[in-house]
């Protein structure tokens, strides 16, 4: 397994094949190239094929949240999660913020992660 730090070479078409992976969906490529260039990206590759990707979104002081944390699900419980989530406390600038999905807290209590603030959303609508 390969791990890169602040993968700048990470593609749409390879993120954007791992994530219909796990959250199947319509996913723009040009789109994903932007939002993939604004965030610190750790990868994990066996071979050529992206099998994990954790995302960072900081301000670089303050603030950082985990966008993604994603593995496809032929490689979870081997590891590289939890190896994508101790590269991101040792390369992050800031504190991390993240929500969990309902049942992946266990994992993320395991990997030293701490409970913190409840999560809420703003869906994007039409503007007033």
């Amino acid at each position: 397994m390969k791990y890169t730090v602040k993968d700048t070479s990470l593609c749409a078409a390879a993120f954007i094949a791992l994530v219909q992976q796990i959250w199947p969906g319509d996913y723009d490529a040009e789109k994903t190239q932007t939002a993939l260039s604004k965030t610190l990206n750790i990868t994990a590759y066996d071979g050529d094929l992206l099998v994990g990707c954790l995302r960072i979104l900081s301000d670089g002081v303050y603030f950082g949240t985990i966008s993604e944390l994603l593995v496809l699900p032929a490689y979870q419980k081997k590891g590289i999660g939890s190896r994508l989530l101790r590269l991101a406390k040792e390369h992050a600038p800031t504190m991390l913020f993240f929500g969990a999905q309902p049942g992946a807290e266990a994992f993320y209590e395991k990997n030293g992660c701490q409970r913190s603030l409840q999560s809420y959303m703003i869906p994007k609508g039409p503007r007033a």
